[in-house]
């Protein structure tokens, strides 16, 4: 995931922007073109970016929404008062609603 879009007081949205597809397809094309012994970790390697690019859109938001309390210095509880609001203090134009939609999602998703 390489955002969040969708940041502004007037929306309730977020939307998830992800480009794994485009790095599976550079993968690919370096694994066809790859000497035999590049081609273990290159394999890997794709094996990896498309196992999460399969990864479900609501345990992606769960997982930025832990990245931005853990940026903020945020440790206790993800379902508190307390979390929404270092939640909106790592990213001030995010709506409450969004705020609260996007914690629900993170405790719904533990780690």
């Amino acid at each position: 995931m390489t955002g969040i879009a969708g940041l502004h007081k007037k929306h309730n949205f977020v939307l998830t922007i992800r480009d794994a597809d485009v790095v599976a397809a550079a993968l690919r094309e370096a694994l066809a073109e790859a000497a035999p012994e590049e081609r273990p970790a290159l394999e890997r390697a794709a094996a990896l970016v498309e196992s999460s690019a399969a990864a479900h859109e609501t345990r992606l938001r769960a997982s930025w929404v832990r990245s931005r309390l853990a940026a903020v210095g945020f440790q206790g509880d993800v379902t508190s008062v307390a979390a929404v609001k270092a939640l909106r203090q790592a990213e001030p134009k995010l709506s409450l609603l969004a705020a609260v939609q996007l914690q629900r999602e993170a405790a719904a998703h533990p780690e």
